[in-house]
């Protein structure tokens, strides 16, 4: 498991939704919809011990009932130098706690604090540097007025990523329900 994260994964339903923003964005690298997760915490590349370390911490994450995400907007990280197209996810309490539960976890096995503020969305696409602040202004102007999806995550899942790839295909390491009946 060379590139670890955790989040929470977007059903193929919320999937197809999404997908109808694909295309029509210069220097856009879209994301396949089986791939598409909130990112709860990036980890990195980790040697196979603390692989199995992180697996096996993340099973102490606290119960919780299962949370209905919901999606409200198109946005793009990066400003001048824009780098991502993604839908933002609503800001949740619960969310944010499962959040800081698993960084705390996470520093725990001596893995280094992730350093970015927790902005929870869902990737839609990568930009390249040919991809300019006036085509993506341009693009998000022409888009349809942006209809609120909802969709009930039920477990948390520790991702691996193809070593320098980065977009997946990910592949789903372990699982783990949030609710107390796991």
């Amino acid at each position: 498991m060379p590139r670890l994260f955790t989040g929470i994964e977007v059903p193929p339903e919320t999937g197809l939704a999404l997908r109808a923003f694909r295309g029509g964005l210069p220097g856009a690298r879209w994301v396949e919809p089986a791939d598409y997760h909130v990112t709860l915490r990036f980890i990195g590349d980790v040697e196979g011990g603390l692989a199995d370390e992180i697996t096996e911490a993340l099973a102490e994450i606290r119960p919780c009932p299962p949370l209905t995400l919901v999606l409200d907007a198109l946005a793009v990280f990066g400003g001048e130098k824009p780098h991502a197209l993604f839908a933002r996810v609503v800001p949740d309490p619960t969310l944010a706690e499962l959040q800081a539960e698993q960084e705390r976890i996470l520093r725990g096995l001596g893995v280094a604090p992730d350093t970015r503020r927790f902005t929870p969305h869902v990737t839609l696409a990568r930009l390249n540097r040919s991809a300019r602040p006036e085509g993506v202004a341009a693009y998000l102007a022409v888009q349809p007025v942006f209809s609120r999806v909802s969709f009930t995550a039920e477990r948390v899942a520790l991702y691996s990523a193809r070593d320098s790839v980065g977009g997946g295909p990910y592949v789903v390491e372990a699982a783990y329900p949030l609710s107390e009946g796991r």
